[in-house]
């Protein structure tokens, strides 16, 4: 049961990342889209200092002993969310959020395949082939629907 529970958590904050997408589409045609990003990243690196401060049990001052590679993350999310910011008011919510899906599932089934950054290799099969097609076509008639 625990598995359907993070199963339902994840597919919420897919839902949420559709929302922020198009508010800070909104926000981005308002403000700029590198200053939309960064409102976005400065909001909410205010509440996860709340957060931590409130709730946090790990230890900070080790980020220093990680390998430098663990570090990317911020820097690939601040991409996603400027390159959001400037996608949504061209292309519309759903285009935008479809494609990067179908991206991070790109990347999620290479990196599922080798095993990368300390995962426990998943095998390519013909299913997840087949699940990538229909995501593309999905892309293609979502897409071509408002072009």
């Amino acid at each position: 049961m625990a598995k359907v529970i993070v199963l339902l958590l994840a597919l919420f904050s897919g839902m949420g990342q559709s929302m922020q997408a198009a508010v800070n589409g909104t926000l981005g045609k308002k403000i700029g889209s590198i200053e939309g990003a960064f409102v976005s990243f400065f909001t909410g690196t205010v509440m996860l200092l709340i957060f931590m401060l409130i709730w946090g049990n790990g230890s900070l001052s080790t980020v220093w002993n990680v390998p430098k590679w663990n570090l990317i993350g911020g820097v690939l999310g601040a991409i996603y969310v400027f390159i959001v910011i400037m996608a949504v008011p061209k292309i519309g919510v759903t285009s935008a959020i479809t494609a990067v899906i179908i991206g991070q599932l790109i990347m999620s089934v290479v990196i599922d395949h080798f095993g990368w950054f300390g995962n426990e290799p998943v095998q390519f099969t013909y299913k997840r082939m087949i699940g990538l097609v229909l995501m593309f076509a999905g892309l293609y008639f979502v897409f071509s629907d408002k072009h």
